[in-house]
């Protein structure tokens, strides 16, 4: 099996940090140090870096280098209108195109939030999180629609969503608000799938602008 490049050994490596919270909004990533880190050239973190700043997952700071990004409440709010279009969108081709292995998996996916929540591994959980909402795109089994959901800066949200590990209530809520969808999709009823996702949304949103 052919390796991966050095540049994404190191885009990957960091973009997985900064989604599952173990870099916060605003860190510097200094490339000598994370080079060194991850055992690649500073030519390949830098080239990792620039896949991350295109994704907007880290933005340059005013006298330069690589910060992790961080949204403004316009961004927040902007982002949950598209996921919400995108991930409804999703769910009715699911229901056209019902599996119950797609369904399977997915309650799968929320036995693994529910286990690391459990664990107090709170950056397993938003990785569960991101998992759970990806995989719903990813079983519409539309490309285009696929390709909309990853160029748009979208995991962003996700990151964000990390920073409420010191809300249990919140992680509570997601587990079960996840449960509904699969419930729903399990049951064929798409409309009601739909309800449990744009409520998800709206409170993500509402704990997100209200994290200090």
């Amino acid at each position: 099996m052919k390796s991966l490049p050095l540049s994404t050994k190191a885009y990957l490596q960091i973009r997985k940090l900064i989604l599952s919270n173990q870099l916060t909004a605003k860190t510097r990533l200094k490339e000598d140090e994370w080079a060194s880190k991850i055992g690649v050239s500073r030519m390949a973190l830098r080239e990792a870096l620039n896949r991350l700043h295109g994704e907007q997952l880290v933005s340059l700071g005013e006298k330069g280098g690589y910060y992790v990004s961080f949204l403004k409440a316009r961004e927040v709010h902007m982002i949950r209108e598209l996921r919400e279009i995108l991930e409804v969108g999703a769910i009715r081709l699911i229901a056209k195109k019902f599996n119950k292995k797609k369904i399977d998996t997915l309650e799968k996916i929320c036995n693994e939030f529910t286990a690391m929540v459990k664990e107090n591994y709170f950056g397993g959980a938003c990785e569960a999180d991101i998992k759970f909402h990806e995989t719903i795109i990813e079983f519409a089994e539309n490309e285009k629609l696929m390709l909309a959901y990853t160029v748009s800066h979208i995991p962003l949200f996700h990151h964000q969503m990390g920073k409420t590990h010191k809300l249990l209530s919140d992680y509570e809520l997601t587990d079960k608000e996840h449960r509904q969808i699969v419930k729903a999709l399990k049951e064929r009823n798409a409309d009601l799938a739909i309800k449990w996702l744009i409520k998800h949304f709206a409170r993500g949103e509402t704990v997100m602008l209200n994290i200090d």
